[in-house]
């Protein structure tokens, strides 16, 4: 049991090609519904599978140095993944390209300053809101894959684009959070 949560992380990042295969913009019709309903069933899979891998690990007192490093990057390589796809499919379009445009860069630009920070051995804990801004990115992205397969409840979009901009404010402040404590270890 002491290798589950690393497999179950791991899958997350080989089901990303799966994911991207399902939202692949296609000609309007049955087909391309069937994918995205398909694509939202997978994505919460995953989600359900980033919830259980680290739970599994603290309950097990199996906490992995393999499983620290590869869950954020199976996040990251998720929440990069559908954004690119939904901006092709024009799921994302117009302004709002603006608020996936800020959480790939934070996303990014976190990623960076903690390999930093970790060369330095100053570890930076994920705070409360970086959790909440995370919960908003994947209710936000669920809810325009899942709009995508049931077009005629447009409810659902808007709730997707509405959690969008929550995301990205969140995702700016807390952004923000990071590069202060960043900036407190770096030379001038």
């Amino acid at each position: 049991m002491q290798w589950l949560p690393n497999l179950l992380t791991l899958s997350r990042i080989f089901a990303v090609p799966l994911l991207v295969a399902l939202l692949w913009p296609a000609e309007q019709g049955h087909e391309w519904r069937i994918g995205y309903l398909l694509a939202f069933g997978l994505y919460c899979l995953m989600g359900i599978t980033d919830y259980f891998d680290g739970y599994l690990a603290r309950a097990q007192g199996t906490v992995s140095k393999l499983g620290v490093f590869l869950d954020p990057i199976a996040d990251k390589i998720m929440v990069a993944a559908v954004i690119l796809m939904l901006c092709a499919t024009r799921d994302i379009h117009g302004w709002h390209i603006i608020a996936a445009l800020v959480i790939l860069l934070r996303e990014i630009a976190v990623s960076g300053l903690r390999e930093f920070l970790a060369g330095l051995r100053v570890s930076v804990p994920v705070s409360r809101l970086a959790k909440w801004k995370t919960t908003c990115q994947l209710v936000a992205l669920g809810a325009l894959i899942l709009g995508g397969g049931v077009p005629e409840w447009a409810f659902v979009h808007q709730v997707g684009l509405i959690t969008l901009w929550l995301a990205a404010i969140l995702t700016a402040l807390t952004g923000w959070d990071y590069l202060r404590v960043g900036l407190k270890h770096m030379d001038a």
